[in-house]
C-alpha cells in the first residue's frame, strides 16, 4: 500500500480521527474499502468512531427484484447489510437522501426530476451534479449535528477519514487520485478521502468478496443469485451516463421503464444522454439480437411511479439551465402525463 507523506501508517492515521466514516453503495469497491478501513480502527482501538452512511439515489438506484420467490434486496437495503457485516452497529449506519418542501411538505427530490429540471445530463469532465450536490453534501449534513458537539468538547475542529472505494484499475482519473487527500479544512472539521482499497484490482476486491462469503448485489450476475459475474461491471446508478455501453444495455434491458423516461426526458430537452451515444440508441440497440440478455425485468414500484409523475411535471416546465449540450433550436413538447407515453407499458 502506497501511503500519503502525511500519514505513513494507516493504523495512527485511524488513531487520530475523531470520526471514520465508511461509504457504502451496496456495492463491492465500498465493502473492500471499509472492510480495510475498519481493520485499521479495530487496530487503533478506534472501531467505536466508525460510522457508516449511504447517499441514496433513490429509484436510479438498482432496486430489490424478487424471483421465483427469493427477495434480493436493492443497493441501499444492501449498504445496510454490509454496514453490519462490517461489525458497525446499525445506529451509527446513516442513510440520507435528498427532500424538497412541496405544498408545505418534505418529499424526496430524485436524480432524475433534478436532470429534467435542469435540463442537462452529467458528464465525465462537466459539472458532476450526481455526485457533490446527491452524495458528498448530504453525507457532510448528516454529520453536523455531530461535528458540533464534538467541536464544543475539543476545543477544536473535528477530525474526519471519509473512506470512499475508489480504486486505481477503474479509470485514468481515479489511478491519479492520492490514497488521502484533503477536501475540508475550517474551524469546525478537517475532512480527508481515504482509499484503503486503491491498489485493490477487481479480481482481488472480488476474491475477497467470495471468500468472507460476504452478499453481493443480484445486478453484478446474469440472474440474480447465479454468482457468474456476468452482470453489470459496477454497482452504481442504473443508467449512468459515465457507464459502458454493456451496462447501459444491460440495464435498458432490466429497467425497460427508467430507459424509458430517460429518453423522453432527453427527447423533450434535446440533450443527448451521453456524447457517445443517446438513450434512444442504447434502447434500439438492446432490442436486437446480440444485446445482452437482462435476464431479469425489474418490477418498478411507487418510487418509481412517484418519480416519473414528478419528471413529467418537470418536463412541462423551461430548463432551469442552458445546457452547452443542447442539439435542438426549439423546445420539444410532452404531451399528455405518464398514460400518455411508454412508461405505462
Amino acid at each position: 500500500m502506497s501511503n500519503h507523506p502525511r500519514y505513513p501508517d494507516p493504523v495512527e492515521y485511524a488513531a487520530t480521527r475523531h470520526r471514520i466514516v465508511i461509504n457504502l453503495s451496496g456495492g463491492k469497491d465500498g465493502l473492500r474499502a471499509g472492510a480495510m478501513a475498519m481493520d485499521f480502527a479495530r487496530q487503533a482501538g478506534a472501531a467505536d468512531r466508525v460510522w457508516t452512511a449511504h447517499a441514496s439515489l433513490g429509484p436510479m438506484e438498482w432496486p430489490a427484484v424478487t424471483v421465483d420467490g427469493v427477495r434480493w434486496p436493492s443497493a441501499s437495503e444492501l449498504a445496510a447489510i454490509h454496514s453490519r457485516a462490517l461489525g458497525v452497529s446499525p445506529e451509527r449506519h446513516i442513510e440520507v437522501q435528498r427532500t424538497r418542501e412541496v405544498n408545505g411538505e418534505r418529499v424526496p427530490f430524485d436524480l432524475l426530476t433534478f436532470i429534467a429540471e435542469r435540463g442537462d445530463w452529467p458528464w465525465l469532465g462537466r459539472a458532476r451534479t450526481c455526485t457533490g450536490p446527491w452524495k458528498t453534501k448530504m453525507v457532510y449534513g448528516a454529520f453536523t449535528p455531530q461535528v458540533r458537539s464534538l467541536r464544543r468538547d475539543l476545543g477544536g475542529p473535528v477530525l474526519i477519514a471519509n473512506v470512499l472505494g475508489l480504486r486505481a484499475e477503474e479509470s485514468p482519473d481515479r489511478r491519479n487520485r492520492a490514497m488521502w487527500r484533503r477536501t475540508t479544512d475550517n474551524s469546525a472539521r478537517v475532512v480527508d478521502d481515504w482509499l484503503p482499497a486503491h491498489q485493490e484490482t477487481t479480481q482481488e476486491v472480488w476474491e475477497w468478496t467470495d471468500a468472507q462469503e460476504h452478499p453481493r448485489h443480484w445486478c453484478y450476475d446474469s440472474f440474480p443469485g447465479a454468482r457468474d459475474l456476468a452482470g453489470s461491471s459496477r454497482c452504481s446508478c442504473s443508467t449512468c451516463t459515465m457507464a459502458n455501453n454493456r451496462d447501459l444495455l444491460l440495464a435498458v434491458g432490466r429497467r425497460p421503464r427508467l430507459a424509458e423516461l430517460c429518453a423522453l426526458v432527453e427527447r423533450v430537452r434535446q440533450v443527448p444522454f451521453n456524447p457517445s451515444i443517446t438513450m434512444s440508441e442504447l434502447i434500439e440497440r438492446s432490442r436486437r439480437r446480440d444485446a445482452p440478455d437482462p435476464g431479469v425485468i425489474v418490477d418498478e414500484g411507487e418510487d418509481f411511479e412517484r418519480m416519473a409523475r414528478s419528471v413529467h411535471a418537470a418536463l412541462k416546465q423551461p430548463p432551469q439551465w442552458e445546457s452547452k449540450a443542447r442539439t435542438g433550436t426549439g423546445p420539444a413538447q410532452i404531451v399528455g402525463g405518464c398514460d400518455g407515453c411508454a412508461l405505462s407499458a
